[in-house]
C-alpha cells in the first residue's frame, strides 16, 4: 500500500491546527507557509476533512480552520480514510468491491485480509496527540 501525498499532508496540516489552541482559527495561508505546502493543495485537502467533521471553519479577518475536537480524540486512521476511503491493501477487500470471482480459490487472500488488519489497526492506535507529542519531541 502506498500513502499518496495528499494523506501525507493532511497528517501536517491537522499536526498544524492541533499545535494551536482549540479555539483559535488558523488560516490556511499560514498552514501553507508553516508546512512549504501550496495554498491551492491545501484547499483540496481541506475539503474532505471538513466534510467529515474534523475540522470546523470560521470566516472574516481571523477566520481559518481549527479542530472539531481535542487532537486526542482522532487517530491517524481517521484522518486518512477522510482523504482516501477505506484503507485496503487491495481492491478486492474494500467493502464496496464486487465480488471477485476468483475469490474462492484466491490462496492469498489470507495474506491480503491480515495485512489491512494490521494496517488499521495501527492506523487506528495512533492518535493526533501521539503525532504532536513525537514531534515536539523531535524538535
Amino acid at each position: 500500500m502506498k500513502f499518496s501525498t495528499k494523506d501525507r499532508y493532511a497528517l501536517r496540516l491537522m499536526l498544524e491546527l492541533a499545535s494551536h489552541s482549540l479555539d483559535e482559527f488558523v488560516p490556511l495561508k499560514t498552514v501553507s507557509e508553516h508546512q512549504d505546502i501550496s495554498l491551492k493543495y491545501l484547499e483540496q485537502i481541506i475539503t474532505p476533512l471538513s466534510r467529515a467533521g474534523l475540522v470546523v471553519s470560521g470566516r472574516g479577518s481571523q477566520g481559518g480552520y481549527r479542530l472539531a475536537r481535542p487532537a486526542s480524540e482522532y487517530t491517524a486512521g481517521e484522518i486518512l480514510r477522510a482523504i482516501e476511503g477505506e484503507l485496503t491493501s487491495i481492491p478486492c477487500l474494500a467493502s464496496d468491491a464486487e465480488e471477485c470471482p476468483r475469490r474462492g480459490q484466491c490462496r492469498t487472500l489470507g495474506f491480503w485480509a491480515g495485512l489491512n488488519e494490521v494496517i488499521n489497526r495501527y492506523a487506528d492506535s495512533i492518535t493526533l496527540e501521539d503525532l504532536r507529542k513525537n514531534s515536539d519531541a523531535a524538535l
